[in-house]
C-alpha cells in the first residue's frame, strides 16, 4: 500500500503570508524580536545610536528568517508503505516513509511527523538532516492495537526550520493510508466435520454438510460408455443416444453465524465476550476455507459479506486468500447491532439447505432459543457457541452463571451440538470438545452431553 503526494503550496496573499510567517516564529525568534524592540525603545530613549543598531540587528535576524523560509518553495515528495498493510489485532506492523527532494536545491533541516489515531501508539517524529538534490531519505516505525478496526495514517506533515532556529513552518501532504486491524484467529485441529468427503463421482457417499442439485443434464453418447447409462427419455427427445453424467459435482457448505446483538453481551475491550465471538467466527471461517468449504458469513441482521455469491465463498480455489481477507475486513469493523432478535438471520437460512451451521450467540431469551432452534432445521448439522455475558463480565476463572442452561438445553434437544463458552476459554480446545460431542454418547468436557452432532 502506497501513499505519495507534494506539500500544497497555499495560494495566500500576501497579507496572509505575513501572518503566516509570524506565527511560525519559535520561542528563540520570538524573545529576538522582543529583545529587539526593547533595545530600540531603549536606544531612543537614551538617544545611543550604538544600542539602536543592535536592537534593530536583533528585531530584524527573526523576520528576515522567517520571511526566507515562507518564500522557500521546497519540491518534496512523499511515500509510506504499510508492512503488513492487514494485522491481527495484538500484533504490529512497521510503517515505511520515504521522502524524496525532487528539486535542483537541497534542503534545510527537515521534521517529519505523521499523524496516527491515539490507540495506534504516540505519534512518530524525525528529524531528517539537509537533503541533497534528487537525494531521498527512509524513516519507519511501527504500530499496534489490540482493538481490531480500520485506522488511517496521516497526512504525513514536514517542519520547516532555519538554520538558526528562529522559525518554524508546517506543510502537510494530502493523501493517507489505512491500516486494517482484523480479529485474532486462532489456528483449529483437524476434527472429523462433515461434508468432508466431497467432490465428484456416483461413488462418493452424500453428506448432510453436502448441498446442490444433482447435475442431470444429459450428454452425447461416447465410445466406450456404459449402455446402462443411456438417458431414454433424452435420446427419444433429440433422436439420438444420450447417457447420464458420470460424476455430479458435491459442494460442502459452512455457513457462520455471528450475534452481534448489544443486548446479547456485555463489556467491552479485546477481553469481551463480543471480541471472543468476532475472534472464533474469524477463526471458523479461515479454517473451513483451508478445508475447501463454500463458506458464508452471516450476522443476527442478515447481513453478509459484500461481494459474497449465494452460496459463499468458495474454498481451495485461487481465490480463496481473497474471499478470507474479505470476510476479516467485515469482522475488522463489525460492531453491536440494534437488532433484538434473530429473525432475519432466520429468514436467510430457511431459503434452503445450508450444509454445516456454526452459530456464535450471546445470551438467548425464551424466544430467540427458539428461532435459533428452528434454524437446525435448514441445515445438515449445527453447531452452537453460548457465550454466558454474566459471567464473562466478571472476568476469567468465574464459574458459568447458569442462566442460560434451559436455553441450551432447547437448543440440543432440536438437534444443535450447543456448547457454553467460560470466560477465557481457548477456542481451539472447545473446537475438539464439539467434536468429541458429537462421537461420544457420555458428557463432553465442561460442556456437557448433546443429543445433536455434526453428522
Amino acid at each position: 500500500m502506497t501513499a505519495g503526494g507534494r506539500p500544497a503550496d497555499p495560494a495566500e496573499t500576501e497579507k496572509g503570508g505575513v501572518r503566516t510567517a509570524l506565527a511560525g516564529l519559535t520561542t528563540r525568534g520570538r524573545s529576538f524580536l522582543a529583545a529587539g524592540i526593547a533595545a530600540a525603545i531603549c536606544a531612543y530613549v537614551l538617544g545611543q545610536s550604538d544600542l539602536l543598531r543592535v536592537g534593530l540587528l536583533l528585531a530584524v535576524l527573526p523576520l528576515v528568517c522567517a520571511t526566507v523560509l515562507f518564500r522557500t518553495r521546497y519540491r518534496v515528495a512523499g511515500s509510506r508503505r504499510l508492512s503488513p498493510g492487514r494485522v491481527p489485532a495484538g500484533s504490529e506492523a512497521r510503517v515505511h516513509l520515504r521522502m524524496d527532494n525532487v528539486s535542483r536545491l537541497p534542503t534545510g533541516l527537515l521534521m517529519l511527523q505523521d499523524r496516527v489515531p491515539y490507540v495506534l501508539g504516540p505519534r512518530p517524529r524525525f528529524v531528517l538532516d539537509r537533503v541533497e538534490a534528487g537525494g531521498r531519505r527512509e524513516v519507519s516505525y511501527r504500530v499496534r492495537s489490540d482493538l481490531r478496526g480500520r485506522y488511517p495514517l496521516g497526512p504525513l506533515q514536514l517542519r520547516l526550520t532555519d538554520p538558526f532556529g528562529m522559525c518554524e513552518l508546517t506543510r502537510s501532504f494530502s493523501t493517507y493510508d489505512t491500516l486494517t486491524v482484523i480479529p485474532r484467529v486462532e489456528a483449529l485441529p483437524a476434527v472429523r466435520l462433515t461434508g468432508e468427503a466431497k467432490g465428484y463421482g456416483d461413488g462418493r457417499n452424500r453428506s448432510l454438510a453436502l448441498a446442490g442439485e444433482d447435475d442431470v443434464i444429459p450428454r452425447g453418447y461416447r465410445h466406450g460408455d456404459d449402455l446402462r447409462r443411456v438417458h431414454w427419455r433424452s435420446t427419444a427427445r433429440y433422436g439420438e443416444l444420450m447417457v447420464r453424467r458420470e460424476e455430479q459435482p458435491q459442494r460442502a457448505r459452512c455457513t457462520v453465524l455471528l450475534d452481534t446483538r448489544g443486548a446479547g453481551f456485555r463489556g467491552a475491550g479485546p477481553d469481551s465476550a463480543f471480541e471472543w465471538a468476532v475472534s472464533g467466527t474469524a477463526s471458523t471461517l479461515v479454517h473451513m476455507l483451508e478445508r475447501g468449504f463454500s463458506v458464508r458469513l452471516l450476522t443476527d441482521t442478515g447481513a453478509s459479506v459484500p461481494g459474497e455469491g449465494s452460496d459463499g465463498f468458495a474454498g481451495a480455489s485461487q481465490e480463496s486468500a481473497d474471499a478470507a481477507g474479505l470476510m476479516m475486513d467485515t469482522l475488522a469493523v463489525v460492531d453491536h447491532s440494534d437488532g433484538a432478535g434473530l429473525s432475519r438471520a432466520y429468514d436467510v437460512l430457511r431459503g434452503g439447505n445450508e450444509g454445516l451451521l456454526i452459530a456464535f450467540l450471546g445470551d438467548l431469551a425464551e424466544d430467540q432459543a427458539a428461532v435459533v432452534a428452528k434454524m437446525r432445521r435448514r441445515s445438515g448439522a449445527a453447531v452452537a457457541f453460548v457465550l454466558d455475558s454474566t459471567a464473562w463480565a466478571q472476568g476469567q476463572g468465574a464459574l458459568p452463571s447458569g442462566a442460560g442452561d434451559a436455553r441450551v438445553q432447547m437448543l440440543r434437544e432440536a438437534g444443535w451440538t450447543a456448547l457454553v463458552v467460560p470466560p477465557g476459554a481457548g477456542f481451539a480446545d472447545l473446537w475438539r470438545q464439539a467434536d468429541h460431542a458429537r462421537t461420544s454418547a457420555g458428557p463432553a468436557p465442561v460442556a456437557g452431553t448433546t443429543t445433536g452432532g455434526w453428522a
